[in-house]
């Protein structure tokens, strides 16, 4: 094969799987963030407490945590393809389940299985993005993926608001479920899980023949060969047996406090004390994720371009900022919307910064491409440990104490994960035999 020939190929090739995985896993976040724009509307109708809503949330956390261990490993074996269209399909049934209950334990449990299943989006595809990428292009895709999931939270938290208001909360479960199932269809139809799969060659090869063919002119040799899962033994040995990867996980879960504590309850917040109508909450609200998809595609493109593909780095520097932001945003009255909004920003800019390069361009590179899925999964578990302690924690800390400990205890997160990476900050993981 001609070099412009299999060049064309894998730009056509990686446009197409990126912006299916794109699309896909934004479209996870409408069965996913509708709850906590569903959350005032189910506490009055029911007279549920914020520590019983709070449990419900970490309910979804826990499963979803060892959702992400489970699936994580089993992602690096069966690939993307199969394994999120069963995952989309599965979640979106239980949203509409989920529509028609009537207790606090039906709540919980339909709630918690769906975290199971929404965890079968995530570590897939990191995978085959790190099938598709080179470790020199994986900050700035990772920032532009990391996007991904902002995106699909302003999509969700808008419909959800919508819906609530003109139809009741029980339609900000069945509308979204309604329309993730169709994407199970696109994505399996148009994913493909590597290079291998359609006889182009590894991302190893590629990279090795481009620098090759750059030199010499020489043609590109097809590939026949399969991306073959290398066992479970070496996938757990590049994540319960990595130290880098610990480390980050740790830094993740307690940055957990703050990416999902403050993502669950900000919209209860703004409706409680900031005096904001739930209509208007959906409106304000997606700020933060919208900022925080900028916040992504910065971290991103600066742990490439000034970091040289150091992630450490700029984790650190967002988790620290993140922190003070959240801080700062206790502070702005509700009488000032502008300053809230612009606050909001300022902790989904920093706070998804280094959320989006944790569990992103940090599982390929640490991982690499063959436990991608597996370190992906780890990193990703483990933030939702500290998620778990962020639903039922907040929800305790302001029943009990009142929403300023709540800021607190979010700010604190941040910080932690910060010291925590700063002993990353010159790590560059080595280039072996897989990337």
């Amino acid at each position: 094969m001609q070099k412009g020939e299999l060049e064309r190929l894998f730009s056509y090739w990686r446009r197409r799987i990126f912006l299916t995985l794109w699309v896909t896993y934004g479209c996870f976040y409408l069965c996913r963030v509708n709850m906590s724009i569903a959350l005032p509307s189910i506490m009055k109708e029911f007279d549920y407490s914020r520590t019983d809503m709070g449990a419900v949330g970490s309910a979804f956390f826990i499963a979803y945590a060892i959702g992400q261990f489970i699936n994580g490993q089993l992602g690096d074996k069966f690939g993307a393809r199969k394994f999120v269209t069963f995952g989309i399909v599965a979640s979106s049934l239980l949203n509409i389940i989920f529509g028609f209950t009537t207790t606090l334990l039906a709540m919980s449990i339909i709630w918690g299985v769906n975290g199971y299943f929404q965890a079968m989006g995530w570590s897939p595809s990191v995978k085959t993005l790190a099938n598709w990428f080179p470790q020199r292009k994986r900050g700035r895709i990772s920032g532009l993926y990391g996007s991904s999931f902002q995106a699909g939270s302003v999509v969700s938290w808008l419909l959800a608001g919508w819906l609530c208001v003109h139809y009741g909360w029980r339609y900000a479960f069945w509308v979204p479920a309604v329309l993730f199932l169709p994407c199970g269809l696109h994505f399996y139809f148009r994913c493909r899980n590597s290079p291998e799969e359609i006889g182009l060659p590894s991302i190893e090869q590629y990279e090795r023949q481009k620098e090759k063919g750059t030199r010499t002119n020489s043609t590109f040799e097809s590939n026949s060969e399969k991306d073959e899962h290398l066992g479970f033994a070496f996938t757990l040995k590049q994540t319960f047996g990595n130290p880098r990867v610990w480390c980050v996980g740790i830094a993740y879960l307690f940055l957990g406090f703050v990416s999902f504590g403050f993502l669950y309850w900000v919209p209860s917040y703004m409706f409680e004390v900031q005096k904001v109508t739930i209509s208007n909450v959906a409106l304000r609200a997606i700020v933060f994720p919208l900022a925080g998809s900028l916040g992504a595609l910065v971290a991103g493109w600066l742990s490439d371009k000034l970091f040289k593909s150091r992630r450490a780095p700029i984790i650190v520097l967002m988790s620290m900022l993140a922190g003070i932001f959240v801080l700062l945003y206790s502070r702005i009255p509700g009488t000032a919307p502008l300053s809230s909004m612009f606050g909001l920003g300022a902790v989904g800019f920093a706070t998804f910064g280094a959320h989006a390069t944790m569990v992103t361009s940090v599982p390929m590179d640490y991982g690499t491409r063959k436990a991608a899925s597996s370190a992906a999964g780890f990193i990703d578990a483990l933030g939702y440990v500290g998620a778990t302690v962020a639903g039922v924690g907040t929800g305790w800390l302001v029943d009990n104490y009142g929403w300023n400990y709540a800021f607190y205890f979010w700010a604190s997160g941040a910080f932690i994960a910060g010291i925590l990476m700063a002993f990353l900050w010159k790590y560059v993981p080595s280039k072996g035999r897989y990337m």
